[in-house]
């Protein structure tokens, strides 16, 4: 119980510069405060601010030292929603991994991205995207390719 309320402090604490509420709802929680791990299993939904994710289990690994969540591991039928410098996305996949302090996100196996300001979507095995730096890396197989999909105007009207 005592983990859980640090945990619940410091997630507070690395949010609350932007003034967001980390909200996580699950079935079930898990905490391990030697090796710094937190487990929500069961139907987990979190939210923070507009952003959305869901999963069958989400972990938290905090550093032990400074008590700051270094990275969210969320597996089984993973979906989002997630805001970010004026764009919206929306996806899917079985594992997504995101670094806070990096603001980097990892989207591995049957990956799909849709930003819908530009209505651009990607499907990949494995789609990487960095918030602070605006750079996306997408990776396929020759079994399956990266798929990128652009809807183009071509009514040769100026928007």
């Amino acid at each position: 119980m005592r983990y859980f309320i640090f945990l619940i402090f410091f997630i507070s604490l690395t949010f609350a510069q932007e003034s967001q509420k980390l909200i996580i709802d699950a079935k079930k929680f898990e905490a391990d405060d030697q090796k710094g791990i937190s487990t929500f299993t069961g139907n987990v939904k979190l939210k923070m601010s507009k952003d959305k994710l869901n999963a069958n289990k989400l972990e938290i690994f905090i550093n032990t030292k400074t008590k700051k969540p270094i990275q969210y591991i969320a597996t089984g039928k993973v979906d989002f929603e997630i805001y970010s410098n004026g764009k919206h996305f929306i996806g899917n996949g079985e594992r997504v991994i995101y670094n806070p302090e990096k603001q980097e996100y990892t989207v591995i196996g049957k990956g799909y991205i849709k930003e819908t300001v530009e209505e651009r979507e990607i499907y990949a095995d494995k789609i990487f995207i960095n918030q602070l730096t605006g750079s996306a890396k997408v990776s396929g197989s020759d079994d399956k390719p990266v798929r990128f999909i652009l809807n183009i105007d071509n009514s040769g009207k100026e928007q």
